[in-house]
């Protein structure tokens, strides 16, 4: 827990810039947009927009939050040091960076002289000649600067004074943080605190004049994001990760331990290759476990609706077991741990979820105990009696069902409605006494047309519909609802959102046994419900009748009465 006199480490998000170079990410200026204002919102002190001039995308990104400024965030632009034997003054790519109109700036330069004869295919002399050069420039033109020094570590290794003479530059030049970046992700947490270690002494160092510097280095730069900026001696000193090693967040924590301020990374761990240090691990981790300031406690709170949110508009699907903010990260399925966690949650929870805004969850699943049943059926506001014959019929109902090829486990909803079947008050809504589908395949379409004709009884009353679909289970989904929706108007706000079909026995071809998950909502919630058979049209059959099922089980109780699986 942090405290007022809790160290302040500063957050630089860089979802929108490095995190959209992981592969089939893509997203629109719109999208850029939503995720730079939740951001905003969740407290991150620092957002790297994108680099302005290099697409088209990111100057109209940096035109609009000119025009509408996120609420506490300093938005910044990022660009790599000019071009050798050029001046900066007359760079194109600096007066796209001006024209964006931010106050931070963040250059990144060359430590690895490799990189700099190899890549560059230029001189030494000429690298520490850009940094300079560049950053001088737009400190000139009233920016302020964040060095990222690219490959930092890879460079530092190779030859440690050439790239301490890269910063030596920087600082010299006005740059106000110096980030230490891992940029290929091969660096192990004990390397990464020596060098840190390193770094923070020479540069404290300098500022006292302890040590001479043949640039002439003078401590008076400022540091902070720039609201309530504090005399500091030196640049403070930051950390840039990637997790080509899976080391990401274990390094910039290593970092943070060795004297680093500020802490770049992405939500949920986006970026090229295998990704960037992940911000949904690294907040929690260095605020709950190690004391520092990030954001606040309510921020905190917000962190998994922002991961998921982050997630929905870049359209990918969430890691369920990610760390803090996955589904899974406070689920509990084996019995002896779910009893434990009823008595107290913190033999088998590491801090509470409620903290980064997760929720514990009981799962359901055929290696389930009578605990995990009577959790289950209280999460859901069922209370069951372990010494009734109920609660023991429901465990056995549920592993033999399991044993069938159901799961439970990610089909709640049907869960629940096993539940009331035992307890004998589950709701007849509706019957269906038949269905026939039929499909036409034409050759030469991609597509095929399919017909559903369903028998429902509602109420005493018989009635017959037909529908069509682009598929069998389109079009029975269909048939379903134009039979009850004169019923139960609300089926019109339901929507399938989801279908899975997994073959359990493959070994037996297409007399296979197939199991058929379906995903449901309304708007507001969503819930899973199953199906099992070798016929895929009656496992599907099971799976969207229950599901328009619970739909109205929720819609009658409440809409809040009963929880969901979302």
């Amino acid at each position: 827990m942090t405290t007022n006199s809790s160290p302040q480490l500063w957050l630089y998000d860089t979802t929108l810039r490095d995190g959209t170079q992981r592969e089939g990410l893509s997203v629109s200026i719109e999208d850029k947009l939503r995720i730079a204002r939740r951001l905003d919102q969740l407290g991150i002190p620092f957002i790297e927009g994108g680099w302005p001039g290099a697409n088209p995308k990111d100057v109209q990104f940096f035109w609009q939050l000119q025009e509408n400024p996120l609420k506490q965030a300093e938005i910044v632009a990022f660009c790599s040091t000019r071009r050798p034997n050029s001046t900066a003054a007359t760079e194109p790519m600096l007066q796209d960076i001006l024209a964006a109109g931010t106050r931070w700036v963040t250059i990144f330069g060359k430590s690895w002289d490799l990189h700099v004869t190899t890549g560059l295919k230029t001189t030494l002399a000429e690298n520490l000649a850009m940094i300079g050069d560049t950053i001088e420039y737009l400190r000139s033109q009233g920016r302020r600067i964040i060095y990222d020094a690219e490959h930092w570590f890879d460079g530092y290794k190779h030859n440690r004074d050439y790239a301490l003479q890269t910063l030596e530059v920087a600082i010299a030049s006005g740059a106000e943080w110096l980030v230490l970046c891992d940029t290929n992700g091969g660096t192990l947490p004990h390397e990464i605190s020596q060098i840190v270690q390193d770094v923070v002494r020479v540069t404290r160092e300098w500022g006292m004049g302890k040590v001479g510097s043949p640039l002439g280095i003078r401590g008076n730069g400022e540091w902070g994001t720039g609201k309530e900026s504090t005399q500091s001696p030196m640049p403070q000193i930051g950390i840039h990760t990637h997790n080509d090693s899976e080391m990401a967040v274990a390094n910039a924590i290593a970092a943070v331990m060795a004297g680093a301020k500020m802490v770049q990374g992405t939500i949920n761990g986006y970026g090229e290759r295998c990704g960037n240090a992940n911000l949904c691990s690294l907040i929690p981790n260095l605020q709950l476990k190690a004391g520092y300031s990030c954001i606040t406690e309510d921020q905190l709170t917000q962190l998994t609706e922002a991961s998921r949110f982050v997630s929905e508009v870049v359209n990918l699907a969430p890691d369920e077991h990610a760390p803090f903010v996955g589904r899974s990260a406070f689920a509990h399925k084996g019995g002896i741990h779910v009893s434990a966690v009823e008595r107290n949650p913190l033999t088998y929870e590491h801090i509470q979820p409620e903290q980064v805004g997760n929720r514990r969850r009981i799962v359901i699943s055929e290696q389930s105990g009578l605990s995990n049943v009577l959790a289950k059926a209280r999460s859901f506001g069922i209370e069951l009696d372990q010494q009734k014959a109920e609660a023991r019929e429901i465990l056995q109902r549920l592993k033999d069902l399991e044993s069938e090829g159901f799961q439970f486990e990610a089909a709640e909803a049907s869960f629940v409605l096993l539940m009331h079947e035992a307890l004998g008050d589950r709701q007849k809504f509706f019957e269906v006494k038949g269905f026939q589908v039929h499909c036409d395949l034409i050759e030469g379409k991609e597509t095929s047309n399919a017909l559903a004709t369903v028998k429902i009884g509602v109420d005493g009353k018989n009635i017959l519909e037909a529908a069509e679909g682009n598929g069998p289970v389109a079009a029975l989904d269909a048939a379903l609802r134009k039979a009850l929706v004169n019923f139960y108007p609300q089926i019109a706000t339901f929507d399938l959102t989801d279908y899975k079909v997994r073959i359990l026995n493959g070994h037996t071809g297409t007399a296979a046994k197939t199991r058929v998950l379906v995903e449901s909502g309304n708007g507001r919630q969503r819930w899973t419900t199953v199906g099992v058979s070798t016929n895929i049209l009656e496992a599907s059959y099971q799976a969207v009748v229950e599901g328009l099922e619970y739909g109205l089980l929720l819609h009658s109780q409440g809409s809040t009465a009963v929880k969901t699986s979302a």
